[in-house]
């Protein structure tokens, strides 16, 4: 295990993240995520928050059909030093696929940012970058729009990494998905 830094903060790697969830130090209740080999609270549920959520669910879930798995609010194996939980990933396979291992490599991540947009934008956003995350979308719902993350680079950043594109589309606007380029998923579809 990794000893305390400076100002007495513990980091974790996955793997032994993994085992205090394995020994039940750490349950569904607990509202955390490995964030680079630190322990965060997650976002709070609220009502906008949880339908965003749910609404992102079905659309993605009604564009990428067959072959693809449309994962809400469960982990992810980034590196590591990280597991997030991100509101929505969208990955290639089926559910038994990753029955023995949360998944290492994701088509798209979808956040949905009401009270800690700033970190979303921030150090999620960074770290999604440097694992080489082409697509990530922040349902922003403060601003009532989509932001669409791509382009991963080297930057002055939290993590290292950062966007080179940043696109924000409104209502009454489309948002593509890189994997799939033919689909166009209204962005009102993803807005409470």
């Amino acid at each position: 295990m990794a000893r305390a830094g400076a100002g007495g903060l513990r980091r974790f790697k996955r793997v032994e993240y993994e085992r205090l969830v394995e020994a039940g130090v750490f349950g569904p209740d607990d509202k955390i995520e490995l964030i680079g080999g630190l322990l965060m609270v997650r976002e709070p549920q609220y009502s906008p928050h949880a339908t965003a959520i749910t609404l992102a669910l079905h659309a993605l879930q009604a564009v990428f059909g067959a072959g693809w798995l449309v994962r809400p609010q469960l982990p992810i194996a980034l590196d590591d030093d990280s597991e997030p939980e991100p509101d929505v990933v969208v990955v290639r396979g089926h559910v038994r696929d990753y029955a023995e291992a949360h998944p290492t490599s994701v088509a798209l991540i979808v956040e949905v940012a009401q009270s800690r947009l700033a970190f979303d934008r921030g150090d999620k956003a960074s770290l999604y970058a440097r694992a080489g995350v082409a697509d990530y979308w922040i349902v922003n719902l403060i601003d009532r729009l989509v932001e669409v993350h791509r382009e991963p680079q080297l930057a002055h950043a939290r993590y290292g990494w950062h966007y080179g594109s940043v696109r924000l589309a409104r209502p009454g606007e489309s948002v593509t998905p890189l994997a799939l380029p033919g689909a166009a998923l209204p962005v009102v579809d993803l807005l409470p």
